[in-house]
């Protein structure tokens, strides 16, 4: 703690003060200098996020097959069967007899194995104390492509085993389903997969003391059903554009298209595809409409307007303002941060050229403006795209796979790529350089070129401040200095008064 003046009755304090702010003033140049730099890396670090979103969405719509192979099937009997598209990229046309729907496999108990719901959470001791429990018991089952599993899957049981828990285990890692049935009490087995087996003559086998005697099952779904306790797994049968075919679930593909049988009716369904226009137009419109806003906003960027008389303000100056004249200030303060950037203006440049050249190597439309897509005639607009819908409706409903193809061809030389690709390249090439000069945001500084040189003012600020601690303290040195000069003055002056007083 300083106490200064008391020999001089000066304010040295602020005098002190007063003297440091001039000393102070490069400092503040120098944190100018680097509040700007911040500003001017978070902005790369922002068009780059826009550049990564415009090139994720890219990829998502125009580069992704699926988006083109969308399609609107009618049927004549639409509650008997479905169908719809899947990885066609032709359509499809057919005729269908469905004579006979795939069905699962089932057994049921033979007679009451508990007496109640709540019994399922007892243990098999508590519901049979004399039973002699084994360990396990075996359920093999028809697997998807038709076949019985022959090794099955094995029931661990013992005497703290609940009816509930051995049909979660069963439902949860086997190739059936099981309930228990309070009203009868008993339990049913479904097939987890429909059909019949081509490996044998079962669909559901039961192996084990426990199955038989406990749960009261047959040996196998045959037999139940020879017992009237249980069904055959049987094909789905049908006749297709006169090919008389089976399928061992009700559900299935053919070239492409998915066709689920949901009645047997003996009765010709006619069906056919054509292209979802309006699911594929949406798409396209969607990647201009980003592509025009990409575009707006980099150009907005580069040709913001830089003011010079308004530079970063220090802590001491927004001490003296109202928060809304600091937001103004620095409203204009922080504009112009990427204005003329070479890396913007060149991603602009080969943006534009990348979908405005052709792609060779492709049958049909090789440029955006034979689709219907063409480059705005207004200057003002900086090169945004615009459709004509009737003609790109046109061109999607014609072939919605040659616009696939100029957006997506992967040839092996750069004028082979699709338009889409060509654009992602130049995305990525930007995002590089960028990321190269403002880095990520997880970046430490000295992984890029301005964090780099925001170290080097980080180094002279701390630099400068203890020169101004050195200046400062020299300063308090000297006028304290003075003072003990004024007070050595004054004693010697008063030393005086008194002597010649003492004369008189």
């Amino acid at each position: 703690m300083r106490i200064t003046g008391l020999a001089s009755g000066m304010d040295t304090e602020t005098m002190i003060k007063d003297m440091m702010k001039a000393q102070r003033i490069p400092l503040d140049k120098i944190m100018q200098k680097k509040q700007y730099m911040e500003w001017q890396r978070d902005d790369y670090r922002s068009a780059n996020k826009k550049l990564f979103d415009f090139r994720n969405l890219t990829n998502d719509t125009i580069l992704r097959q699926s988006t083109y192979i969308q399609k609107t099937v009618t049927s004549s009997a639409p509650d008997d069967i479905s169908v719809r598209n899947v990885t066609s990229t032709s359509d499809f046309t057919g005729k269908i007899k469905v004579e006979q729907l795939a069905e699962a496999a089932t057994m049921q108990s033979s007679g009451r194995v508990l007496n109640s719901e709540a019994d399922l959470k007892k243990t098999l001791k508590e519901i049979k104390p004399t039973i002699n429990i084994p360990t396990t018991f075996n359920i093999k089952a028809i697997k998807a492509d038709g076949t019985l599993d022959t090794k099955g899957y094995d029931v661990k049981i013992d005497e703290n085993s609940t009816m509930q828990s051995i049909l979660d285990d069963i439902n949860k890692n086997s190739g059936v389903t099981a309930i228990f049935d309070s009203f009868t009490g008993k339990i049913a087995i479904t097939a987890k997969n429909s059909g019949n087996s081509q490996n044998s003559t079962n669909e559901i086998e039961f192996t084990g003391d426990f199955a038989k005697y406990f749960m009261q099952m047959d040996t196998n779904n045959v037999a139940a059903a020879t017992a009237s306790r249980g069904t055959d797994g049987k094909n789905a049968k049908f006749i297709f554009n006169g090919l008389e075919t089976q399928r061992q679930s009700n559900t299935f593909q053919i070239n492409g298209f998915e066709v689920t049988l949901k009645k047997a009716n003996n009765t010709d369904i006619t069906f056919s595809s054509a292209p979802d226009t309006d699911k594929i137009l949406e798409s396209v419109t969607k990647f201009v409409d980003e592509y025009n806003k990409l575009i707006e906003n980099l150009n907005s960027e580069i040709r913001e307007k830089k003011y010079r008389d308004f530079q970063p303000l220090s802590t001491e100056q927004k001490a003296d303002m109202k928060e809304k004249e600091i937001e103004l200030w620095e409203e204009k303060a922080k504009s112009g941060t990427l204005r003329n950037d070479s890396v913007i203006s060149s991603a602009l440049s080969q943006l534009r050229t990348a979908l405005n050249s052709a792609v060779s190597g492709i049958n049909g439309a090789d440029r955006l403006s034979e689709i219907g897509i063409t480059t705005s005639s207004n200057y003002m607009d900086n090169g945004k795209l615009v459709i004509d819908e009737a003609k790109l409706r046109k061109a999607i409903s014609d072939d919605p796979n040659q616009v696939y193809e100029l957006f997506a061809a992967d040839g092996a030389t750069n004028s082979e790529k699709g338009l889409g690709r060509r654009l992602v390249a130049t995305l990525d090439d930007t995002r590089k350089k960028v990321i190269e000069k403002a880095g990520s945001d997880s970046a430490v500084n000295n992984t890029f070129s301005l964090g780099r040189t925001l170290n080097g003012f980080e180094d002279q600020i701390t630099r400068f401040e203890d020169r101004l601690l050195m200046v400062e303290d020299r300063y308090y040195r000297q006028f304290a200095a003075m003072e003990s000069a004024i007070q050595r003055a004054n004693q010697q002056s008063a030393y005086l008064m008194n002597a010649f007083g003492g004369g008189q």
